[in-house]
């Protein structure tokens, strides 16, 4: 008899600070996948709940994943939960929510954890000769560092994130020059915690970014009007031109944004502040470039699941 186990498909859910995700695959594709802004950590950082609103907002997205879930033949699902659920002091009330759509409770992920799957995704289809890699996954709340070439040898959290670091920083529009000067300066002094905690950051040959304020800063560089994946992924960014981006888009109103093709709506008013995190990044450990990856966590978790029907 034929073993089809390598034809099975697996969903990954990834309820993040800023965006809610979903992929269905396997180790051999991509088969959905989808993203929704719904903001479950906005005010996280000041009120250290969840509110209401924002709650409600991501489990109207997941009761939809969970209708192309079932339009699928599943035969697992990993759902995850960062930054935001991770910071919570009502966490449980939005866990139980999931669980109940969903079917299956979401894991929230320590740094280290969400840190690494992060690695397994992005590095999966490079070179480890390329290595070592920083990989960089710029969330809403957090962002996180690892470090290695086959296999992750270190890595960390950070409470630095699009959205934690405008509500914090950003309060005009556009940012006065001492909102951004004070953001760079949180990133930086976070910067020098990575190094200390994992040193061999300061050693790697290449940085790969992860997520959506990388792959928005690609999409505005091509000038791209829609998504585009395929132009997305493994684009490199140099970081002369992700200084420019970072001086146009810094001193436009988030208005005036919306007119650079490549800069979806619900990242508008976020952009700066991930910007932040990326700029300082390349500066601090002098990289001229930047891999973007579109293989995240999400294919960490698929990837994760296959390898656990294999064993």
């Amino acid at each position: 008899m034929t073993d089809h186990r390598e034809d099975r498909l697996f969903a990954a859910i990834d309820c993040g600070t800023n965006s809610t995700r979903l992929l269905i695959g396997n180790a051999a594709q991509s088969l959905d996948r989808r993203m929704q802004i719904t903001r479950l950590g906005e005010g996280v950082n000041a009120s250290g709940e969840l509110n209401t609103a924002a709650i409600e907002r991501t489990l109207d997205v997941l009761r939809g994943f969970r209708e192309v879930m079932d339009s699928h033949e599943i035969a697992g699902s990993r759902v995850v939960a960062t930054s935001a659920v991770r910071d919570a002091a009502n966490r449980d009330l939005f866990v139980a929510g999931v669980e109940g759509i969903v079917g299956v409770a979401p894991e929230v992920l320590s740094g280290e954890q969400e840190a690494e799957l992060s690695f397994v995704g992005a590095t999966a289809d490079l070179d480890p000769v390329d290595g070592p890699f920083l990989v960089m996954d710029i969330g809403g709340g957090s962002t996180e560092f690892a470090v290695g070439s086959k296999t992750m040898v270190g890595g960390t959290s950070i409470q630095m994130g699009c959205v934690r670091m405008t509500e914090k920083h950003i309060e005009h529009d556009p940012p006065l020059p001492e909102e951004l000067a004070n953001c760079l300066a949180e990133v930086r002094d976070h910067l020098d915690d990575v190094v200390r905690e994992i040193p061999a950051a300061a050693m790697a040959s290449r940085l790969v970014g992860l997520a959506g304020t990388v792959s928005t800063v690609a999409a505005v560089e091509q000038g791209l009007a829609g998504y585009d994946r395929d132009r997305i992924h493994h684009f490199v960014l140099d970081k002369a031109a992700v200084e420019e981006i970072f001086r146009t888009l810094a001193t436009e109103s988030t208005a005036e944004r919306l007119h650079n093709p490549g800069l979806p709506e619900g990242r508008a008013d976020v952009i700066v502040g991930g910007l932040c995190v990326l700029v300082a990044t390349m500066r601090q450990f002098g990289f001229v470039e930047c891999l973007v990856s579109e293989a995240d966590i999400l294919d960490g978790l698929i990837l994760s699941q296959v390898a656990e029907q294999s064993s």
